[in-house]
């Protein structure tokens, strides 16, 4: 993470390496934008099936669903640079690839659709790696305003692109708006061949794939934070993805518009994200981030309901630029949530999860949206999802977002290295730990209660079993025990530990009785 001196954070955008990238990352995500406003067109004209047209939504979320783990994965064990250089290769391939075949005349629906995914895989196994530098190139203190510009950039984009892609369907067609898509990668990539990423060092080899997989998974079931942000973002997403399926078909089959009108109603989706991006900081003053997330459903389940009645182009303008100010609202609160849940350790794969439910869910609601307004049509359908945003705010009451959810999560180190006899245990296992307390018995129940939370901590960090017990012969002498698969998982672990597990085990270590501290075995299989 970057230093700064005593005083104010700087702001993000002082930051030269910052700068350069969301700028690129701008440019880029226009042509994305421009790409999406094109691939959706010309499906309208490729098909007459809702179903159809839904899939280029689903097609373009679905890789997310099922590559962003992987890529989380890949961003935690190798280079994040080289990873992302590799990533715009292979947009800057896949969509040249379609406007060549559109230049041509060849692409049907089946090419569309599978060309549309392989450039949504791409961008699935960089996304993680994306929002996991970001600590990398500011610090801390600047790390919610930088998640915030990341969001308004996508926003500022998202209001470029699909004006911009529409105006050049009706004077070049898609083929144009895919070749400029190609383009568009360039500046990001030449930014990250210009940086001189810094690694911090470490003694460990890097994760296996398979195991970082599985590391990663344990940490979000195990991380209270992150399961709020996973549950709150898939009660919201499952039924904000209807507006998102059927704009096409809104503004060409039902407000009867050209493709320059199209892309003008989902420009106005992103000027007004822009605006909302604009007034955020002095929403947070009068609300909470629960209150804000709250605030957003709400108003999108009203821009459901005014674009299911919508019958001019200003109507329909109107509603969706008070979606853009709902949406924004909702990313921001649950991108910032889960950044600062995440230690950088698992930071890409914990964000790749979270992609991963968002993706998902929109990919999900995407294509079951498609499958009712086939049977019920376009408005009912609206009207359901605008219902089921609503019904979906009881989340809100048991799961609270907010941006300190899980504390400091930066590496404490205050585990001492323990003591080692044998050669080489570094490949063995498995291993236990114990460690022994002397507790005052009239307290052994809070006690228990308390230890409730080093359970949790033990398993998030590579614990595959866990115990307490009481010494039957002498009451009070509790017992904790933990196993992991290797020695070297237990070298993580010291690794991992942060400032808010330290809390955690002094409230805990706040029980033990007498001057020594509580007695710590490493046993090793033999």
């Amino acid at each position: 993470m970057t230093d700064t001196a005593a005083g104010p954070p700087p702001h993000p955008l002082r930051l030269p390496l910052f700068r350069a990238l969301w700028i690129a990352t701008i440019v880029s995500n226009v042509g994305t934008w421009m790409h999406d406003a094109g691939a959706g067109w010309l499906m309208t004209g490729l098909s007459d099936a809702p179903i159809m047209v839904a899939l280029v939504q689903a097609a373009t979320t679905l890789p997310m669903f099922l590559f962003a783990l992987p890529g989380g994965a890949l961003a935690d064990i190798v280079d994040r640079r080289r990873l992302l250089i590799l990533a715009q290769f292979w947009a800057l391939i896949c969509a040249g690839l379609l406007a060549m075949a559109t230049f041509q005349g060849i692409t049907g629906p089946g090419l569309l659709l599978a060309l549309t995914f392989a450039l949504a895989t791409g961008a699935a196994l960089s996304a993680p790696a994306f929002q996991a530098i970001v600590p990398e190139l500011v610090p801390r203190p600047s790390l919610a305003e930088a998640v915030a510009l990341n969001s308004l950039g996508i926003n500022i984009s998202r209001a470029i692109g699909p004006a911009l892609g529409g105006f050049i369907i009706a004077a070049a067609g898609p083929a144009a708006v895919f070749a400029l898509n190609a383009l568009s990668v360039l500046g990001v990539w030449l930014v990250l061949l210009r940086w001189k990423r810094q690694v911090s060092p470490t003694t460990l080899p890097a994760e296996h794939f398979t195991a970082a997989l599985r590391a990663g998974a344990r940490y979000v079931r195990h991380s209270p934070a992150l399961r709020t942000v996973l549950i709150r973002s898939m009660g919201f997403f499952l039924f904000a993805s209807a507006l998102w399926a059927f704009i096409p078909i809104i503004a060409r089959r039902e407000l009867g518009l050209s493709a320059a009108g199209y892309g003008a109603m989902l420009g106005s989706m992103g000027m007004g994200a822009i605006v909302g991006a604009v007034l955020l900081p002095h929403l947070r003053r009068h609300l909470s981030a629960n209150g804000q997330t709250i605030a957003a459903s709400l108003l999108f389940a009203v821009v459901a309901v005014g674009l299911a009645f919508a019958q001019s182009f200003a109507q329909a303008a109107a509603a969706m630029a008070l979606a853009g100010m709902a949406w924004i609202a909702m990313l921001s609160s649950f991108n910032v949530a889960a950044q600062m849940a995440a230690p950088s350790w698992v930071k890409a794969r914990a964000l790749a999860i979270n992609l991963l439910v968002f993706q998902g869910s929109m990919a999900a609601g995407s294509a079951g949206w498609g499958w009712v307004a086939g049977r019920i049509g376009i408005q009912p359908t609206l009207l359901l999802s605008a219902a089921g945003l609503v019904l979906a705010l009881g989340l809100a009451l048991r799961w609270r977002i907010g941006g300190d959810m899980a504390g400091n999560v930066s590496p404490s180190s205050h585990w001492p290295a323990p003591v080692v006899a044998v050669d080489s245990p570094t490949d063995r296992g498995p291993v236990m730990i114990t460690v022994e307390y002397r507790v005052d018995p009239a307290r052994v129940k809070d006690f228990t209660a308390a230890m409730a939370s080093l359970r949790r901590i033990r398993h998030r960090d590579g614990a595959i079993n866990w115990g307490l017990y009481e010494d039957a012969a002498d009451p009070g002498r509790m017992v904790e025990s933990f196993v992991l698969e290797s020695w070297l998982e237990h070298l993580r672990q010291h690794e991992r530990v942060t400032h808010a597990d330290r809390e955690d085990q002094e409230t805990v270590r706040a029980f033990h009785l007498g001057p020594e501290p509580p007695l710590v075995r490493h046993l090793i299989a033999p």
